[in-house]
């Protein structure tokens, strides 16, 4: 018998008049997962994230969060699902603990600030508690909606863009609880720009274009689809010999930078070098990595 799924999508379809935002999407997350959903603005990220949720209705398919279809058993489906939204909504007549207590009382909770307190905590809220969210910096209150999405105790907890206008500081403490609470079994969805987060937080990564999915791997695997490595070179004098020009492109350091695919062709631009004897000064070799994979796939798509 198959396991049950954190999240299952089948067949998905949703049109806006002429715009095919879904088109017949298959997803299936598992149950204490770390999946990142990749696409370009208006790839239908969103969308999906709003079907899930109950925001929007489906033309056609399935969803389901834990099992519970999201249309049929729609009560179930929520209480199992927290959404961390992309706009920073709050309403600016209450504090944050008041905040907080009122979105529990949405799923029927109460007598339960020992965990508020405890989410408050993790998400540095705790010193402004008493304060009124419209007081708030934008990521005090991209934090408070985390905290709401929390209040719950959710096994399903969706990110959309959660780090969009964070600092580096905030940034960090966020994720390291979002980990904690990957590590303790919550299943985590993560749309995101910041490629760098996907490739160091999820396990898997799917990548949609047009309201499709054009990849689907362990987030490993997909770094392997790809074997281009960068060098950028610090030239002494400050031009490279005839047969590399056309290889070699300035970039924003003023250094000389090229793609190679194996270490031969960089021995071979060394020893070029060495020939016409141009000496290198400084010397950047970079692996490659999500960003390099994401772009080479969605130019393909």
């Amino acid at each position: 018998m198959t396991a049950m799924a954190a999240i299952r999508v089948a067949e998905l379809g949703k049109r806006f008049g002429s715009n095919r935002a879904l088109d017949s999407v298959t997803l299936r997350v598992e149950e204490g997962e770390f999946f990142g959903l990749l696409g370009p603005n208006g790839a239908g990220k969103t969308t999906l994230i709003s079907i899930l949720a109950g925001l929007l209705r489906a033309d056609h398919g399935v969803a389901e969060i834990l099992g519970h279809d999201v249309v049929a058993d729609y009560r179930a489906a929520r209480r199992a699902l927290g959404v961390v939204p992309q706009e920073l909504v709050y309403d600016p007549f209450f504090t944050v603990r008041e905040t907080l207590r009122i979105q529990s009382g949405y799923y029927g909770l109460r007598h339960n600030q020992e965990w508020l307190d405890e989410v408050m905590h993790h998400l540095d809220l705790a010193p402004h508690a008493d304060k009124n969210t419209q007081n708030l910096s934008g990521g005090m209150k991209r934090r408070l909606l985390v905290a709401q999405a929390l209040v719950h105790k959710p096994p399903v907890i969706v990110l959309d863009e959660p780090t969009a206008g964070v600092d580096v500081a905030l940034r960090r403490s966020l994720w390291a609880f979002i980990a904690r609470l990957n590590r303790e079994g919550h299943t985590i969805l993560l749309t995101t720009h910041y490629l760098e987060e996907a490739e160091a937080l999820c396990g898997r990564i799917a990548m949609l274009k047009g309201g499709r999915i054009v990849a689907l791997d362990a987030t490993r695997n997909l770094l392997r689809l790809t074997n281009d490595h960068c060098v950028a070179l610090g030239l002494d004098p400050d031009s490279p010999p005839a047969a590399w020009r056309a290889r070699l492109q300035r970039d924003d350091d003023g250094l000389w930078r090229t793609n190679f695919s194996d270490y031969g062709e960089l021995e071979a631009l060394l020893a070029d070098l060495r020939s016409a004897g141009v000496r290198v000064r400084e010397m950047h070799l970079r692996e490659p990595d999500l960003e390099d994979v994401f772009t080479d796939i969605m130019q393909r798509a």
